[in-house]
């Protein structure tokens, strides 16, 4: 029993500190977030070119409050997928959890409520989605697909399928949160970047980031060695409901207004962020500035398209292109090593 012991910490030691061998150089350039990166500069100044309103303040005040929420979303999606799990229910978690927030501010109630209700419904439902997979050892897919059905249902049902416009006595507060800019830059984007500091912090010193990478690169190897794996999953799944009711908050305050539509597909665009911005489907592979630099790929593909002349029809496609060749260029990587 000590030998495997002694293999299992091998093991997860060489898969946390894998990348430590490189120098600071050779793991910028093998790492995907730089060549995403590489391709929105290109992106840039290409379109500079191509259109001369491209570049001004407020179409970049756009562009970048527009995928905010998007790559808020995905940091959290980045944990599930650096387990080799994923998370389907986002996209309807955050039609949620935005009813939840517009019916409670609605009826009176303040905004630090209101923000709490919100909250507390995604983490309810992360927390479900959380056990079900860590203990009940049912499939991430098969169970956050039925949570994406589920977390609609509710939400037309306590909703009954009406609009919300009506945020009681902080609505002013509320809509500024989702809404306004500091130094103009939005609301959205300062809390993107505080989020990412974060996640950037946890992945490269805390404990807790150390065995979310150890269980996505040896799930068994983690376990033998003393990581509390199901306690792990568990809290990983509410880390990404989370970031999705936080998501949820700022763009309700931003179109003062919810539907229970709201957050449809969304998930495919959360998942297309996370893995365009590096995260290994297979697991154990997991990058901060990953998230944020998929979602803005994202966006400014959209958005070039849009000023380009090109039919808006076409968006979706180029976005699953680049999707396909990120995880071909991570497939033709892993080749390499």
């Amino acid at each position: 029993m000590s030998d495997i012991s002694e293999k299992s910490h091998a093991v997860i030691d060489h898969t946390i500190s894998e990348h430590r061998e490189m120098t600071f150089l050779q793991s910028v350039l093998r790492s995907q977030p730089f060549w995403v990166f590489v391709a929105i500069v290109v992106m840039v100044v290409v379109m500079s070119f191509v259109n001369d309103k491209f570049l001004t303040g407020q179409n970049i005040y756009n562009t970048t409050r527009n995928f905010a929420a998007v790559g808020i979303m995905a940091l959290g999606m980045s944990a599930v997928i650096c387990t080799a799990g994923i998370d389907l229910s986002v996209g309807s978690l955050l039609g949620l959890a935005g009813i939840v927030l517009g019916l409670v501010m609605q009826a009176g109630y303040g905004i630090e409520i209101g923000f709490l209700a919100c909250m507390v419904t995604a983490a309810v439902v992360g927390l479900i989605n959380g056990v079900l997979i860590a203990y009940v050892r049912m499939a991430p897919f098969v169970v956050t697909l039925g949570m994406l059905a589920m977390a609609r249902s509710i939400a037309m049902v306590i909703s009954n399928n009406k609009m919300i416009y009506s945020f009681g006595p902080d609505e002013e507060l509320f809509l500024w949160i989702g809404g306004e800019y500091m130094w103009g830059v939005s609301n959205h984007v300062w809390v993107l970047i505080v989020l990412t500091a974060a996640f950037w912090w946890v992945w490269k010193y805390s404990t807790w980031g150390r065995w979310v990478i150890a269980i996505g690169g040896n799930a068994q190897a983690a376990k033998l060695s003393g990581i509390p794996v199901e306690r792990v999953l568990v809290s990983v799944y509410m880390l990404c409901s989370m970031c999705t009711g936080l998501a949820a908050f700022l763009l309700v305050g931003w179109f003062g207004s919810v539907t229970n539509a709201m957050g449809v597909t969304k998930e495919l665009d959360v998942i297309a962020a996370t893995v365009i911005g590096g995260a290994n489907l297979m697991g154990g592979v997991v990058y901060a500035i990953g998230a944020p630099l998929g979602a803005a790929l994202m966006e400014l593909i959209r958005n070039s398209l849009l000023f380009a002349g090109i039919d808006a029809l076409w968006q979706q496609f180029f976005v699953g292109l680049f999707l396909i060749l990120a995880v071909l260029l991570e497939q033709i990587r892993n080749r390499g090593r």
